[in-house]
């Protein structure tokens, strides 16, 4: 029974992050840490290497999965702290699989996927690249995308979809 509560919490947290996400997307990145998210905005012929100061955001979701894991694997009565980090962490892969990978092409995964759930998050994600300032975006989420991207075309028509 145990290991069903376990389970739960993984659950839980995977989908907890989502929103998580989704505020520190449009509270922090595009607020007080606009000056790390900036680039991700940029058209990527301005951008010089591989890596972005948005990168940067990998290591502040990753600091309370491994405090997580830390927590729950050396503390007594805190073992269920442990699969929080296992959570955390399988939403961190979701997300550099959906976002870095499928979204923007960082890496040659994925070409094949054609549904109308991945023609939603590309054309929420694509609306919310047409702003490129701190202000005016909208659907910050990743996983959750609105009804309204489910439809036809939403115009956006980025040639190689690494906005």
């Amino acid at each position: 029974m145990e290991i069903l509560l376990y389970i739960a919490i993984v659950l839980a947290t995977v989908a907890g992050m989502e929103f998580v996400a989704w505020a520190a997307h449009k509270y922090l990145m595009h607020g007080a840490l606009w000056v790390w998210h900036e680039d991700h905005h940029r058209p990527h012929p301005e951008k010089e290497g591989f890596f972005e100061k948005n990168d940067l955001f990998f290591l502040v979701f990753a600091i309370p999965s491994a405090a997580s894991y830390i927590i729950g694997l050396n503390v007594a009565g805190w073992f269920w702290l442990t699969f929080v980090g296992i959570g955390i962490s399988i939403y961190g892969a979701i997300y550099f699989l959906i976002h870095d990978v499928y979204i923007h092409r960082r890496f040659s995964w994925f070409r094949q996927l054609d549904n109308k759930y991945s023609r939603a998050i590309l054309r929420a994600h694509g609306h919310h690249h047409a702003v490129t300032e701190k202000d005016g975006a909208e659907s910050f989420g990743l996983l959750v995308v609105a009804k309204k991207y489910f439809g036809k075309r939403s115009g956006w028509a980025h040639q190689d979809r690494k906005a």
